[in-house]
């Protein structure tokens, strides 16, 4: 195993992550944070971390929205929610072969760059599969925070399931220093990384796979 590493910055998705999601979204009056956003990052803030925001912005490169009206909505996201220490976007679409684009690492890598930290030190949180996949891909530790649009296989597949974005930002910074160079977390004692501290099973892998599963 190798040697741990200190968490200097989180890192987060803008929408479904931050901000409710409103599908390429223009207009900064429809801007509304996440139930909890606001306590979250107020944790991050005062456990002397930096803060910063990742967010694919395909809208731009579809012609649903212009640059211009996308750095409106990131700055009322940055008046509601931070001031943020770092932004990094990607207008581009998926076609386009960007290396920026999540699952893509350019944007999570930029990022560190700008904070002048090395990737380890670093933590990413989002709601989808792609987000941790450009975290896996950037070597930064990841949380993911599901939501309705999350698949189940994107739940599995994850190492760190919370159940809401106070919980993802509890654990980084209570268990932080228990994750190792390589990324993977140390916190577990039989080596799955559904379990807690104490060896009791955690059950939010579980219960959002049950959820999932329930009739509507």
């Amino acid at each position: 195993m190798g040697g741990t590493v200190t968490l200097k910055a989180v890192l987060f998705d803008r929408d479904g992550t931050l901000v409710v999601d409103v599908p390429y979204n223009g207009d900064p009056q429809l801007v509304r944070p996440m139930d909890g956003a606001r306590e979250a990052l107020q944790k991050v803030r005062q456990a002397g971390l930096a803060t910063g925001v990742v967010t694919n912005q395909s809208g731009v490169a579809r012609g649903l929205l212009t640059v211009e009206q996308m750095h409106s909505v990131n700055h009322r996201v940055d008046q509601l929610l931070g001031p943020f220490d770092v932004w990094e976007f990607c207008p581009h679409g998926p076609e386009d072969g960007c290396a920026c684009r999540k699952p893509r690492p350019g944007m999570i890598l930029d990022a560190c760059h700008t904070l002048g930290i090395s990737p380890e030190e670093a933590a990413f949180v989002g709601d989808i599969g792609a987000d941790m996949e450009a975290a896996a891909a950037a070597g930064v530790k990841a949380v993911l925070v599901p939501t309705e649009v999350t698949r189940r296989e994107e739940i599995e597949a994850a190492h760190r399931v919370a159940e809401d974005l106070g919980h993802a930002v509890e654990l980084l910074l209570t268990e932080a220093p228990d994750w190792t160079l390589d990324g993977t977390p140390d916190w577990t004692l039989d080596g799955t990384p559904d379990r807690t501290l104490d060896g009791t099973p955690d059950r939010t892998i579980a219960r959002t796979l049950d959820e999932q599963d329930a009739p509507v």
